[in-house]
């Protein structure tokens, strides 16, 4: 039943879902320095840009990943990651890991990782101690390779590219970014799943800061605008039309070899070589007459004035006829 839903908090995992991987992916990274200071394997020096030399961990881990949105509204994350060495003599090279540190410790990494990292969303006026974010049961740790072992450029940017064609389209909403004009139509506390989804992102993001006067009091009203102090939670707002995540749907390391074009490419030619469906095009409605009373003025406006315009010019045209006839 949707009355049982904790929509307040799924808009909040949404927001804070970066942050989330950020401290995972950190988490990942601390297990595997750990587990090479117990296996005796030692730190790396590197020079720096600025010359300077520093020990480093000897093991480095690369990801790309893609955010796709399920159904019910929650992101989904898609993560490849690789487990690099570090070369002393040039820091940017890539190189296997050191003996001693196989697939399997990266595998135990990233469980551990997922099991272990929580963190609280700052305060909220609806929910003072703020909201649990960690990640839930359904964490899947699989091996991708090739027959022959060799994970090329090309196949990684084809397993990304196949999660990197679905959109916010599959959950049934379909909206450019919102605005105090235009929530409405989406958001209703009453509605479904996702209009309550909507709903929460605009009421939870509504401006914080105290107000006494009573103009003031209607502007922190659910047809209020943006805060223009921003504080936590202000990101709902912007990005309710996307059910409050504002993150990038594709990111990558700066050292993961797959490119950014790579990707388009290979997505361009999985949607066309996808045998399982063929889309032609979608449309939808999004509404009728003008967004807000602006676009109202403008529009009737510029129309007055070409209307204008051709009344003038129909007499200036008459009074050269009626000149030239009577001459």
């Amino acid at each position: 039943m949707p009355d049982c839903y904790d929509h307040d908090h799924q808009v909040v995992w949404n927001a804070f879902s970066g942050e989330l991987w950020r401290r995972t992916k950190q988490a990942v990274e601390r297990y595997l320095a750990a587990l090479c200071r117990r296996r005796g394997i030692p730190r790396v020096e590197v020079v720096t840009d600025s010359g300077r030399v520093r020990r480093v961990p000897p093991i480095r881990v690369s990801h790309g990943k893609v955010a796709e949105m399920q159904r019910r509204g929650a992101v989904h994350f898609h993560v490849l990651l690789r487990l690099d060495g570090v070369d002393p003599g040039d820091r940017h090279a890539l190189v296997p890991p050191p003996a001693g540190i196989t697939v399997d410790d990266l595998v135990a990494a990233v469980h551990a990782a997922a099991g272990q990292i929580t963190f609280a969303t700052p305060p909220h006026p609806d929910r003072p101690q703020g909201w649990s974010i960690a990640w839930g049961e359904q964490v899947d740790v699989r091996r991708i390779g090739t027959g022959d072992g060799d994970v090329t450029d090309a196949r990684v940017a084809a397993y990304l590219a196949k999660y990197a064609t679905k959109a916010t389209e599959v959950t049934g909403h379909c909206s450019t970014r919102l605005t105090p004009d235009t929530v409405d139509a989406y958001a209703d506390p009453e509605g479904d799943h996702l209009a309550r989804l909507i709903d929460a992102c605009w009421r939870l993001g509504r401006p914080t800061r105290h107000r006494t006067s009573d103009t003031a009091a209607q502007a922190e009203s659910r047809q209020g605008g943006l805060d223009t102090t921003p504080h936590a939670y202000a990101g709902l707002r912007r990005w309710a039309h996307m059910l409050g995540y504002g993150g990038h749907f594709l990111t990558k390391a700066r050292r993961y070899s797959v490119t950014f074009g790579l990707l388009r490419d290979t997505r361009a030619t999985y949607r066309r070589a996808d045998d399982s469906s063929v889309t032609v095009g979608t449309l939808a409605f999004v509404g009728s007459g003008w967004l807000t009373d602006g676009d109202a003025l403008l529009a009737n406006s510029a129309a007055a004035q070409h209307r204008e315009r051709s009344r003038v010019g129909r007499e200036e045209l008459a009074h050269e006829l009626w000149s030239g006839v009577a001459a």
